[in-house]
């Protein structure tokens, strides 16, 4: 097996070298340390096993089947923990558990809202935004007055007071980047309820973040401002916010009722989930590489985040599965409560601070799903990231040949606390045209991830892995 092994990479080699662009000895110029053929023949080999040899799919399926949701502070997230630390454990990786204090928020029983029309009650798809509080069991029930931004109701002002706020800006279609249009989207979710609150408004109703018109009511967090009065928020389908705007122009003043039974309860103990190798030259430079445990509860949780955990602890599986020995140390993290509170990308952020002993050299988070991937995009304090991109850039041509792109731009939340010390952080990018179909959806399940694409996107990470573990930055 060993010779014939030999004989397709040395057969792999001669094809790749002889129809590969000009621009692979630029690289090597750029990187004179690089050696072209041991490395375009690593990731080729990275690339089988990824899609013939790693677990990452089964411990997705696994977790997303045999435990579910993973709202930080309940049973399922504790189970997800133990889970993935076992899996960890069992294939030979070195693994420990990071405490932190995380929010436990519940959504409690189904919500409702009913549109009060002059011909009788219509029902809406909804959810409630995470870390609202309830209406009470009697629920709300008051005029709805409509907006598209926070901007309108600061000019509204207390024309407001009494009623419900309806948000109603859809994400910007014609945004190729979706994750843009859900940026420009998403402050009326996060701070549409306190802005409402400002000007004596009951409650929020908050148009989901989708791209899509359907009847799938998405969740997310907003974040309360501690000067105004916490009031309820809801989100709404994009199909039946359509149907409330156009129901409002005939009727201007209708009414709905709004009820909801969520609450925060008192903060729990949790964890961040840590794997690693060990460096066998400089056990002290690090680098991490992950996603956050935690989901929304309405569904499995696959693609946020199931999918970026289990590409990153698959980094680890493939790099061990084909032979690769790192001169430094590869570390998986699996942080808790990206979804409403940030708790274990802080904690983590704050020990490493703490670590003098330790120098990350590279962060790599995947939280954008489990579909094909398109790019890295990549981040660092403005002081070091010129230098910093333009070594890593070096190497893109060596990803070309599997789609990956290297670019600048954001990295990902969790290890966005990282980013005073210094160092390089990248984020994968797949691609994103369906992702807000099933993001803080009741649809976002196994059954919508692709393996294949799953494991492309894990190949990707463990190739720059590869990369950097190699040659440094």
């Amino acid at each position: 097996m060993k010779k014939q092994n030999h004989c397709f990479y040395t057969l792999f080699a001669l094809f790749f070298f002889t129809f590969t662009p000009l621009s692979m000895t630029t690289v090597l110029g750029q990187n004179s340390k690089s050696n072209s053929d041991e490395d375009a023949l690593f990731i080729r080999k990275i690339y089988d096993h990824a899609l013939t040899n790693t677990s990452a799919y089964p411990w997705l399926y696994d977790m997303c089947t045999r435990i579910g949701a993973r709202l930080s502070g309940s049973e399922g997230a504790a189970k997800a923990v133990q889970y993935t630390k076992q899996m960890l454990d069992t294939s030979g990786f070195k693994t420990r558990l990071q405490a932190c204090m995380v929010p436990h928020w519940v959504r409690g029983e189904a919500e409702k809202v009913m549109v009060k029309t002059k011909n009788g009650s219509m029902p809406l798809r909804v959810l409630s935004i995470g870390n609202s509080i309830g209406t009470g069991k009697k629920g709300i029930e008051a005029e709805v007055i409509e907006v598209k931004s926070l901007d309108d109701v600061d000019k509204l002002g207390e024309k407001v007071k009494g009623k419900i706020v309806f948000y109603n800006r859809p994400m910007d279609r014609t945004k190729i980047q979706t994750f843009e249009a859900y940026g420009g989207a998403g402050d009326q979710r996060r701070s549409g309820a306190s802005r409402a609150a400002k000007y004596g408004a009951l409650a929020v109703l908050v148009r989901s973040l989708s791209t899509e018109l359907d009847d799938r009511p998405h969740t997310g967090a907003l974040v309360y401002d501690e000067n105004y009065a916490k009031i309820p928020a809801i989100c709404v389908s994009t199909n039946d916010a359509e149907k409330l705007s156009k129901t409002l122009q005939n009727e201007p003043n209708l009414k709905l009722f709004m009820r909801n039974t969520c609450q925060m309860l008192p903060d729990v103990e949790s964890h961040n989930v840590i794997g690693e190798i060990k460096g066998s030259e400089f056990p002290n430079e690090v680098i991490v590489i992950g996603g956050h445990l935690d989901s929304w509860d309405p569904a499995q949780g696959a693609h946020d985040d199931g999918a970026g955990c289990m590409q990153s602890m698959g980094v680890l599986d493939i790099l061990k599965k084909s032979g690769y020995k790192p001169k430094r140390t590869i570390r998986c993290v699996l942080f808790m409560n990206e979804e409403n509170g940030l708790r274990g990308g802080m904690k983590y952020a704050e020990e490493a601070k703490a670590n003098t002993s330790e120098t990350h050299i590279l962060a790599l988070e995947s939280d954008a799903g489990g579909f094909s991937p398109r790019g890295i995009s990549f981040d660092a304090d403005p002081s070091v990231f010129t230098e910093k991109f333009k070594k890593v850039s070096a190497w893109e041509d060596f990803m070309k040949p599997y789609g990956i792109d290297f670019t600048k731009g954001g990295s990902g939340a969790d290890i966005g606390p990282l980013k005073p010390q210094k160092f390089l952080m990248g984020g994968l990018r797949p691609d994103s045209q369906r992702y807000f179909d099933f993001h803080h959806t009741a649809f976002d399940n196994i059954e919508f991830v692709n393996r294949r694409e799953l494991e492309l996107g894990a190949a990707a990470m463990a190739s720059l892995v590869y990369l950097v573990d190699k040659y440094g930055l």
